[in-house]
């Protein structure tokens, strides 16, 4: 409970004016500030018996979205205490902004709602919360605040654009070369392997010849022989970046190669300069990328150990700024396990390295900040992919 600007003048000038009655001895002047102080202590009075006991539930939908995207927000007040007068409801996104409702009277045991939308830019993890009710006097010279509700929050992961065409690459079975996986869980039509019979095996897939022969029942194993796997590398060294808008539009891109790759089918995992994470699970890269930040201390090379899987296979995509001799190196050492190269580059310049890349068969899908990476990646698919290295 406390006054506010205007109750601090109210307040003031009943000083001023006792003072003046002090020294004149004028009654008017007394009068004026007797009721100068009086208005101040019955607006004291009355946000203090007032005081605000709201139950604040939060709803918000949806709870992660991509850049630029709009969430709407969901407030479930009850009113607990006696009947609120004059009434403030503040709920604040942190560093995306602040809805304020206002509302005449909320009588005990009341329920309301309010709903705002949220304009999602940029990127992030916002706090959202918790709701700050305040309730003041008719004349607005006093006000009691409380906070009530959890704080919740909004995950805005980066904008993203819909690619087209998919790199050629080979699979776990050596024989399969396709531009888009086709993976189902179901298994597909076409015979792939032999298996031992498990509990729960349609029995129509027995394969009775190879089951006489081995004395026991042997399922024909029919599903998609293949599915390729994808490795993304955002480059996230702030040198490599002339400013912060090449950066975040590298961000982007990696985020809509990740998102593309995966709603292919590919098995795909990211490295940020963290720790590798499956980016199959959409929300897992996708938290990753909302959060990542230049860095300017990386080692790049050091890194790689890290990113070698044995399995390997598949395609290799790396994400970045000016491309230079570390990356280069970083490529090297994958390409045993990577063959299949990506470079998207967000660049104002040409690199004097970009020749490099290009003859160890990197196919390269170039860009300046203010460009999209849909046509220049559809060009590089349809256009160049045919020189870059594939295999498994």
């Amino acid at each position: 409970m406390m006054l506010t600007e205007r109750g601090w003048a109210v307040a003031g000038a009943g000083a001023a004016l006792m003072v003046l009655w002090i020294l004149f001895g004028e009654s008017e002047l007394g009068m004026a500030a007797l009721l100068s102080v009086s208005s101040v202590v019955v607006a004291l009075g009355f946000v203090g018996i007032g005081q605000p006991q709201l139950e604040v539930g939060r709803r918000t939908s949806p709870t992660a979205v991509h850049e630029g995207d709009h969430a709407a927000v969901s407030l479930q007040l009850r009113n607990r205490g006696s009947t609120l007068r004059h009434v403030t409801i503040t709920d604040e996104v942190a560093g995306l902004g602040t809805a304020e409702f206002a509302v005449a009277a909320i009588t005990s045991a009341e329920d309301l709602t309010a709903t705002y939308r949220i304009l999602c830019r940029p990127r992030g993890v916002f706090p959202i919360g918790p709701t700050r009710v305040t309730v003041t006097d008719p004349l607005g010279m006093a006000r009691s605040t409380a906070n009530a509700g959890v704080v919740d929050s909004l995950i805005v992961y980066p904008a993203v654009e819909s690619l087209r065409e998919f790199p050629a690459v080979r699979g776990r079975n050596l024989v399969v070369t396709s531009s888009r996986p086709e993976h189902n869980q179901r298994g597909g039509e076409d015979f792939y392997t032999l298996r031992e019979y498990q509990q729960g095996d349609d029995l129509r897939r027995v394969h009775w010849p190879s089951s006489a022969r081995r004395d026991q029942l042997m399922i024909r194993q029919l599903e998609t022989p293949w599915q390729a796997r994808a490795l993304v590398v955002l480059d996230v060294r702030s040198q490599v970046y002339f400013d912060d808008r090449a950066f975040e539009r590298a961000v982007s891109g990696a985020a809509s190669v990740v998102r593309h790759l995966v709603q292919g089918g590919f098995a795909a995992d990211l490295w940020a300069g963290g720790r590798v994470v499956n980016a199959s699970s959409y929300a897992v890269g996708m938290e990753m990328l909302a959060t990542v930040t230049p860095d300017p201390s990386i080692d790049i090379i050091a890194a790689a150990s890290r990113l070698r899987r044995p399995e390997g296979g598949g395609v290799l995509v790396l994400v970045g700024g000016d491309p230079d001799e570390p990356l280069l190196g970083l490529q090297r050492m994958l390409a045993a396990t990577h063959p299949a190269t990506v470079l998207m580059s967000v660049t104002g310049t040409g690199s004097p390295t970009m020749l490099a890349f290009q003859r160890a068969g990197v196919v390269p899908v170039t860009i300046e900040p203010d460009q999209a990476w849909a046509p220049a990646w559809a060009h590089a698919m349809r256009s160049e992919w045919h020189s870059a290295s594939v295999g498994s």
